[in-house]
C-alpha cells in the first residue's frame, strides 16, 4: 500500500479510536506531505510527490523530533521531551526498517563497488547510488562520513 494511503488510514483509525495524541503527530504528517504536493505542483508535477519523497519527509520529521527531545532533554524538560518521543515512534511506523551497522557498512561496500569510485571526487555518485537504494533504511548524516573515510 502507498505511504499516503497508510496514513490516511492511519488517521481514520485513530479517529474512531479517539488516540488523539497518535492522531495529531497522524496529521502533521499529512500536513507535511500536502505542503511538499503544493510544491511540486508548483513545479510542474501535477501527481504531486511519491513514496519516496515521502519517505524522506517522514526521517526528516524524526531527525527533528530526536533533536528536539535532545534539547528538551538537556533543559530538563523531560515530559515535551517524552512527547517528541511519542511522535518518532508514530512516524517510524511508517518508514522501512532501518539497517544495523553491519548492513550499513557492507551497502556502502557495494554502492563503492557499483560505481567503481576510487576518490573522494566519487563521493556524489557513491551516495546517489545509496539514497537510490535505501531511502528511509539509513541514516545518510552518519553514512557521508563513512563513505568518505573508505574513499579517503
Amino acid at each position: 500500500m502507498e505511504l499516503r494511503a497508510r496514513v490516511t488510514q492511519a488517521i481514520k483509525e485513530a479517529m474512531k479510536a479517539k488516540e488523539a495524541d497518535k492522531l495529531s503527530t497522524l496529521r502533521l504528517i499529512n500536513a507535511a506531505i500536502k505542503d511538499r504536493d503544493i510544491e511540486a505542483r508548483a513545479e510542474g508535477r501535477e501527481d504531486g510527490v511519491g513514496n519516496d519523497a515521502v519517505l524522506g519527509i517522514l526521517g526528516k520529521m524524526v531527525k527533528q523530533r530526536q533533536e528536539s527531545a535532545k534539547v528538551y532533554e538537556e533543559g530538563g524538560r523531560l515530559e515535551l521531551a517524552e512527547k517528541e518521543l511519542d511522535e518518532i515512534k508514530v512516524i517510524e511506523d511508517f518508514l522501512p526498517r532501518q539497517l544495523s551497522d553491519a548492513e550499513v557498512d557492507s551497502a556502502v561496500e557495494a554502492a563503492i563497488a557499483e560505481v567503481g569510485a576510487d576518490s573522494i571526487r566519487d563521493m556524489g555518485k557513491v551516495m546517489g547510488v545509496l539514497k537510490g537504494k535505501y531511502t528511509g533504511q539509513m541514516d545518510f548524516g552518519k553514512v557521508g562520513p563513512m563513505v568518505k573515510s573508505k574513499l579517503g
